[in-house]
C-alpha cells in the first residue's frame, strides 16, 4: 500500500511538472519556435527511418552476395570445422622441419635452390 501511495505521488508530480513546463514554454518561447522544434523532430524521424531503410538494404544485399558466393553452404558449419580441416591439410602436405626454412628446404631436396628471384631489383620491391 505504501508503494502504491508513492507511485501515485510520483505520477501526480509528473503531471504537474509537465503542465507547468508547457505553460512556461508557451509564455516565454518566441512565436514559431514550437513549429521549428516540431520540424526538427520530423527531420530527425525521417533521418532515423532512412538509416533503418539503409541498414535493412545493406543486410539484404549482404545476404544476396553471401548466397551468390557460397550457395547453400552453411558458413557457420564451415567455420566451426575450420580447425579440423587445417589439421588435415597440415598432415596431408607435411609440416616444415623443426629447423626452420633451411631444414625444410633440405628435407625436400631444395637446399641448393635459390630462395630469391634473380629478376628482382630495386624498382620492383614488391616481388
Amino acid at each position: 500500500m505504501r508503494r502504491l501511495f508513492w507511485v501515485g505521488v510520483g505520477v501526480a508530480l509528473t503531471v504537474v511538472v509537465v503542465r507547468q513546463g508547457r505553460r512556461l514554454v508557451t509564455h516565454y518561447a518566441p512565436a514559431g519556435s514550437t513549429e521549428a522544434v516540431a520540424g526538427a523532430v520530423r527531420v530527425g524521424q525521417a533521418l532515423r527511418a532512412a538509416r533503418e531503410d539503409f541498414r535493412s538494404g545493406v543486410a539484404e544485399r549482404e545476404a544476396e552476395l553471401l548466397e551468390a558466393l557460397v550457395g547453400d553452404v552453411d558458413v557457420d558449419t564451415v567455420r566451426s570445422n575450420a580447425p579440423r580441416h587445417r589439421a588435415e591439410l597440415r598432415e596431408a602436405f607435411g609440416r616444415p622441419a623443426a629447423g626452420g626454412l633451411a631444414a625444410d628446404l633440405s628435407a625436400r631436396g631444395w637446399a641448393d635452390e635459390p630462395t630469391t628471384d634473380p629478376d628482382d631489383d630495386e624498382r620492383a620491391p614488391f616481388f
